[in-house]
């Protein structure tokens, strides 16, 4: 390969991904790559590509027209590679419409790139890397990051869970944990450069098991990182939530009073349908569990409506446990049929569009409701901010999370990104919280709401 080729990536969808293209950057610097700020100044565009959501999939077709456009007219080689889950799933699309790709990788090929760039910009031929991997973890690869307070760290890839509307398992293959000597070697290695908090990521995390060591262990070790002041992760799923390991977020000063908790859908009928495999009881003894043993823990959730054969009446179970349970906030999505999965083979995808928002559009509002009511809790209190950015609209101000990740803003004046900073606060007003710092947080010491 030509030595030094300019290379752009863009990244789409999910927080998996954002790591992945960290991994991508690494393997192209080792091969002798170069990497660029600009699509103007590369020689290979990379895509970074989401199945997940029918916004993604727009989003890359519109990229490749201008892309099309941009190797039309550009005075020298521009070599076009989507990389990712869609290129996993709807390669034959791709290939078949879009004659600009030159050619397509899977998440567990990304060794292969440098030699598919070469072959793409030697020969007209389309090259192809979708093989699945029962073992691939990208052991040895030190992820590339550009810098922050967070660093997102894979602990496994995959998933076994087989959820009727997820792609990911046909995406991204089998379960497999990364050995547990190789997180903490990345983990202390970000401590050493300055970052402060790790977020430990899988499809399914909780599922996390390399010989007797299981999640909570190894949440336990990471936190004990010297320098590592915050450990999250994301995301866990209902029917295997490990229980030792709430008692790891409830002791340890390091690990945050946050989880995700999907829950989906609220009505038992249509949990089966996705084949979630928990029933709305038992999600509900959950959260009763993590609430009675981590005082002032937040939790927030995923909902899909408008899911195959989803009823008004089974809508409304949905709306009246989001009611009672509460959650902090929410990712609310409109079904979109995911080609491969089980519930576009079997399903019908029968929900009118115009029903799908109008459910959509009742439980953002209730729950715009419930995260004011929420976060109007914390006026008065002091709570922990790990400073994370400079508002966009206010240069004179800084903000950051709150451990149950409660995003707040404040007066900068002394203060710098990657400081923990105590901030009382004043006002709440949507989803961020308003206040004013009071000094640097203590370290190791929580600050968190009581109850």
């Amino acid at each position: 390969m030509a030595e030094g080729l300019s290379v752009y990536i863009e990244t789409y969808g999910c927080q998996m991904n954002e790591y992945d293209t960290d991994l991508v950057k690494s393997i192209l610097v080792e091969s002798g790559q170069r990497l660029s700020e600009s699509e103007h100044d590369a020689r290979v565009i990379l895509l970074n590509t989401c199945a997940i959501r029918e916004n993604a999939h727009s989003k890359i077709y519109a990229r490749l027209q201008q892309l099309k456009a941009l190797k039309a007219k550009s005075s020298h080689q521009i070599t076009v590679g989507i990389l990712g889950c869609m290129a996993q799933n709807l390669r034959n699309d791709l290939l078949d419409t879009h004659d600009e790709i030159d050619f397509i990788a899977g998440p567990d090929t990304y060794r292969e790139l440098p030699g598919l760039i070469a072959r793409s910009r030697e020969t007209s031929d389309k090259g192809l890397a979708l093989r699945l991997s029962r073992s691939e973890t990208y052991s040895g690869v030190d992820p590339i990051r550009s810098g922050g307070v967070n660093a997102w760290v894979a602990v496994m890839r995959g998933c076994d869970n087989m959820c009727s509307f997820c792609v990911v398992p046909y995406t991204r293959g089998r379960e497999r944990s990364r050995d547990r000597k190789g997180i903490l070697a990345e983990v202390e290695s970000l401590a050493e450069v300055g970052f402060k908090q790790v977020t430990l990521l899988g499809q399914n995390v909780n599922s996390y098991e390399f010989g007797p060591f299981g999640f909570a262990q190894l949440v336990r070790v990471v936190a004990d990182v010297p320098g590592i002041e915050r450990v999250r992760f994301t995301s866990p799923h209902p029917k295997d939530f490990p229980e030792p390991l709430l008692d790891v977020i409830a002791g340890h000063p390091n690990v945050c009073n946050h989880i995700h908790l999907p829950l989906q859908a609220g009505n038992n009928r249509v949990l089966e349908l996705m084949k979630r495999t928990y029933t709305i009881e038992s999600f509900r003894e959950l959260v009763e569990r993590i609430r009675g043993t981590i005082p002032g823990v937040a939790i927030s959730t995923d909902i899909i409506v408008g899911f195959p054969t989803e009823t008004d009446a089974e809508f409304e179970d949905t709306f009246r446990e989001m009611e009672e349970i509460r959650f902090d906030f929410a990712f609310i999505f409109k079904y979109s049929e995911r080609k491969g999965t089980y519930a576009a083979r079997k399903l019908s995808d029968d929900v009118p569009p115009e029903k799908k928002t109008e459910r959509i559009v009742h439980l953002i509002e209730l729950q715009k409701r419930i995260t004011g009511e929420i976060n109007q809790q914390y006026v008065g209190e002091t709570v922990e901010v790990l400073v994370e950015e400079t508002p966009k609209k206010d240069p004179g101000a800084l903000s950051g999370r709150t451990e149950t990740f409660k995003n707040t803003v404040f007066p900068k004046e002394n203060f710098t990104i990657g400081d923990l900073v105590d901030v009382s606060i004043e006002r709440s007003r949507g989803s961020a919280l308003f206040g004013r710092a009071v000094g640097y947080a203590t370290q190791g010491e929580r600050k968190v709401r009581a109850g």
